[in-house]
């Protein structure tokens, strides 16, 4: 993620629709997953709602990772803070790509995470409400 500037905000003001990924909604678990703070996502997320444009919520469940359920219950809280979002999909973590990374030498950092699976998804969507 980047800073918003004018060019960015001339665009969004031509756009219909934003899907917008949260990686994590607690920063310091952010940076563990990723690589780097929430902080420009979740003010994205701000700007757009403040803007009036549609959003719809992207969230990756990775069991172990992305959903303790007090940060579901925290990007839930944060979700119903922004006027203008249409839609949360909750996607389940898959190990697909791992070997993609093994192919180039890499070592997969999630290598030991099992996939989600529908009972993952479903009790994320009680505690999410959606």
């Amino acid at each position: 993620m980047f800073p918003l500037t004018d060019e960015i905000k001339k665009v969004l003001s031509l756009t219909d629709l934003v899907l917008l990924d949260i990686k994590h909604i607690n920063d310091e678990k952010c940076k563990s997953l990723v690589g780097f703070s929430n902080k420009l996502e979740l003010d994205f997320a701000r700007y757009l709602s403040d803007n009036n444009i549609p959003i719809w919520i992207r969230q990756v469940i990775i069991p172990g990772i992305t959903d303790d359920e007090k940060d579901l219950i925290d990007l839930k809280n944060f979700i119903k803070s922004l006027k203008t979002v249409e839609k949360v999909e909750l996607n389940p973590y898959h190990n697909l790509g791992v070997y993609k990374w093994e192919n180039l030498g890499f070592d997969y950092p999630l290598k030991d995470i099992r996939p989600a699976n529908e009972d993952d998804i479903q009790r994320a969507k009680q505690i999410l409400e959606i």
